[in-house]
């Protein structure tokens, strides 16, 4: 029987050990959840099965190893853990520290990996267990399983996908190094460099119409809700992109990127930095989706906003505040 020490959160950690369960040669030892606000599944699930439940402040402070210690897990897992374990924790177990990672390791190390992959137009995706080192998302890979990436995917439907991945390569990677079976692989075997994602921010959501149809279109699909939604502004107002469809054989001509074009039933055709995109579902916004429709907008509506034409705008203002302001001082 080999005992694993667990480190989680979220869905990924539920299905996770949902799997771990299934095999009666691994038992779980305890579980350890996020600080502040520990899960609460994960939190009843070591209660239903008298488990000891930590959520430390920090993971690496000694007197929490020692507790985990007590516990003498043969090996300690992570799935959404969000704590940087130093050389002490990683040396905890014999047969090592693992974690799940959602990318095709060594690429897409780093922060939001579905969303990039979406984004990039990959036509499939890779979910990876390593060996946790010092370093991030660097360790020797123990195993890794692919799915393809569909034109009808998007980023909700991939996180399906990348949960069960998970799950199943996890318990893959126990059962294998449990029979002593394993054949970890230096990920510089399989690229010397691989790349890191940084983590997306407030401001990257926004269209910018001038790219081309394929660029918009993974940006749309990439962060359609749970993520926060593609951005525009419509008459004025920010608007979300919830869905849009490539046009086949779309003719490349030049014109105005974010103008209405055409107009059909249930959407509406955008004019782009090189061809045309079909816009079939939006969102009005005011912080947070509060109204899914679809898109009924006049021929020659504008999406996003004319940069020059509000350069000149707001020009024109501080002239006029700037020739009020002298006025004011001549008197």
């Amino acid at each position: 029987m080999m005992r694993v020490g667990f480190f989680g959160d979220g869905r990924w950690a539920h299905r996770t050990l949902e799997k771990i369960e299934d095999d009666p040669e691994i038992q779980t030892a305890f579980v350890v959840a996020r600080h502040p606000t520990p899960d609460s599944i994960l939190h009843a699930y070591a209660e239903e099965r008298a488990l000891s439940f930590f959520t430390p402040a920090n993971v690496n402070d000694p007197s929490f190893l020692n507790k985990i210690r007590e516990h003498e897990p043969d090996i300690n897992v992570s799935v959404s853990y969000d704590q940087i374990l130093g050389s002490d924790a990683l040396s905890l177990a014999p047969k090592g520290f693992i974690n799940c990672h959602a990318g095709e390791l060594p690429f897409y190390r780093g922060r939001n990996v579905l969303n990039w992959a979406l984004i990039n137009g990959e036509d499939r995706f890779g979910v990876t267990v390593h060996y946790i080192d010092e370093d991030i998302d660097t360790g020797d890979i123990v195993a890794q399983q692919f799915a393809a990436i569909t034109p009808e995917d998007d980023y909700r439907s991939l996180l399906d996908k990348a949960v069960e991945l998970c799950a199943s390569s996890v318990l893959e990677a126990l059962e294998d190094i449990q029979q002593d079976g394993v054949s970890s692989v230096p990920q510089s075997e399989i690229h010397p460099v691989g790349f890191y994602c940084s983590r997306r921010r407030e401001g990257d959501e926004w269209i910018d119409w001038s790219w081309s149809s394929e660029r918009i279109h993974n940006l749309i699909r990439a962060i359609t809700p749970p993520g926060p939604g593609a951005r525009t502004l419509l008459d004025g107002e920010p608007t979300i992109i919830l869905q849009s469809k490539k046009i086949p054989q779309a003719p490349g001509y030049i014109d105005r990127p974010g103008t209405v074009v055409g107009r059909q039933e249930g959407s509406v055709t955008v004019k782009t930095g090189d061809t045309t995109l079909q816009i079939t579902g939006i969102a009005d916004w005011d912080g947070e989706i509060i109204n899914s429709r679809t898109p009924d907008c006049p021929i020659g509506t504008t999406f996003g906003v004319n940069l020059r034409h509000e350069v000149d705008r707001l020009s024109k203002k501080v002239e006029e505040l700037e020739r009020r302001l002298s006025d004011l001082e001549s008197e």
